[in-house]
């Protein structure tokens, strides 16, 4: 393995390759990266389900999840197989009812990085720039997901 390959494993690597977390700066990388920990799933294991607590975001790292949001009795699949470098999980930073909407899945072996979304929403509040970046990122995420669902 490269350098080069090599850093691009570590945490703050694979969050700088994500769409959410892309735009951010080296420094604020290092940070949320701080926030970080290494999960792995086995194929079939649940990652969460609706009405689970929401304290946490996922980045995946390898493998593919099944992700699908629930209102009521109607569930959709929202953003149907999430791979590498997708986030979710983003009810995390939707204080102060953190409550799951979706459930997800592994389809294969996978990692992810957790984050925990108290953790990062105190990070966000400490620095602005970050905090209006990810908050922005945020609200793409949330609309996709939300014209996705509507769209059936």
């Amino acid at each position: 393995m490269t350098n080069q390959t090599a850093a691009a494993e570590t945490p703050c690597g694979l969050l700088s390759q994500t769409t959410f977390f892309g735009r951010l700066t080296p420094n604020q990388l290092d940070r949320v990266a701080a926030l970080s920990s290494v999960l792995d799933c086995e194929a079939g294991q649940q990652v969460y389900r609706v009405g689970d607590p929401a304290n946490e975001l996922y980045v995946l790292v390898h493998g593919t999840v099944r992700h699908a949001i629930g209102f009521g009795e109607r569930n959709a699949s929202v953003g149907d197989i999430l791979r590498r470098g997708e986030l979710f999980g983003w009810a995390a930073l939707t204080p102060p009812r953190n409550v799951r909407i979706a459930s997800a899945g592994c389809l294969s072996p996978c990692r992810f990085l957790v984050i925990d979304g108290a953790s990062l929403i105190g990070l966000m509040e400490q620095d602005h720039t970050l905090g209006y970046r990810l908050m922005t990122q945020l609200n793409r995420l949330i609309t996709g997901t939300l014209t996705s669902f509507a769209g059936g």
